[in-house]
């Protein structure tokens, strides 16, 4: 027997994230920023996506999206990764090099709650945890900075979060990181698993198919 179908949830919202292959430097100019966002803004038109939170760093990026429609995600994401990747290709004369990206993007669903303000938080800190900037807010390449710094057409790009943000959000984005929260977030990287409370995460794992994502890693037990 195949493996079992997935059920429809629909609306949930996902962390996404893709590293560059070898993780070679993907972006090593102003210009290569900015035809990333390029690219990102017509894929958003050709597979329209609620884009929540993102940031690119030199060699990978984070998003956090929230599809419309199951298949969406692929979608939009297959049609962004593929583009570019030519794209960059051609531009850097790589063509027929080998793959820009490691393989298939990864996805964690999130709970709309305070995991999700933790996650966007994680992915709009990021340049400033890598210690790129000396503030969050100072890293053009990203959702915050178009949310706090972007012309009205830049912030088309991004949609209404689901929930309400922390009133002072420079404030609480640029304090330093809850080591467990950090902890947290990674795991869910690492290993594949949903984020959120540990009854949601359950039950979410159940319904798509990521039982096996919350197992413990490592060699079983004697008697197990």
């Amino acid at each position: 027997m195949g493996r079992p179908l997935r059920q429809s949830l629909g609306n949930l919202i996902y962390h996404v994230i893709n590293r560059a292959n070898g993780r070679i430097t993907l972006f090593r100019k102003d210009k290569d920023y900015e035809a990333f966002e390029e690219v990102l803004e017509q894929a958003k038109e050709k597979h329209p996506m609620r884009i929540l939170s993102f940031t690119v760093m030199p060699n990978h990026w984070h998003m956090v999206l929230q599809p419309f429609e199951d298949g969406d995600l692929s979608r939009f994401i297959g049609w962004l990764t593929l583009t570019h990747a030519q794209r960059w290709h051609e531009h850097y004369h790589k063509v027929g090099y080998g793959h820009l990206y490691q393989g298939r993007f990864k996805s964690f669903p999130v709970e709309k709650d305070e995991y999700f303000i933790q996650l966007c938080r994680y992915v709009e800190r990021n340049p400033l945890r890598a210690g790129l900037v000396d503030k969050a807010e100072n890293w053009q390449w990203g959702s915050l900075w178009i949310r706090e710094r972007g012309t009205k057409e830049q912030k088309k790009l991004l949609s209404p979060w689901p929930i309400q943000k922390e009133k002072d959000y420079l404030k609480f984005i640029n304090k330093k990181d809850d080591k467990e929260v950090i902890k947290n977030i990674r795991q869910s990287v690492q290993r594949g698993n949903p984020l959120g409370k540990s009854s949601w995460v359950a039950d979410i794992a159940v319904k798509l198919g990521l039982n096996s994502t919350l197992r413990s890693r490592g060699r079983p037990k004697k008697g197990s």
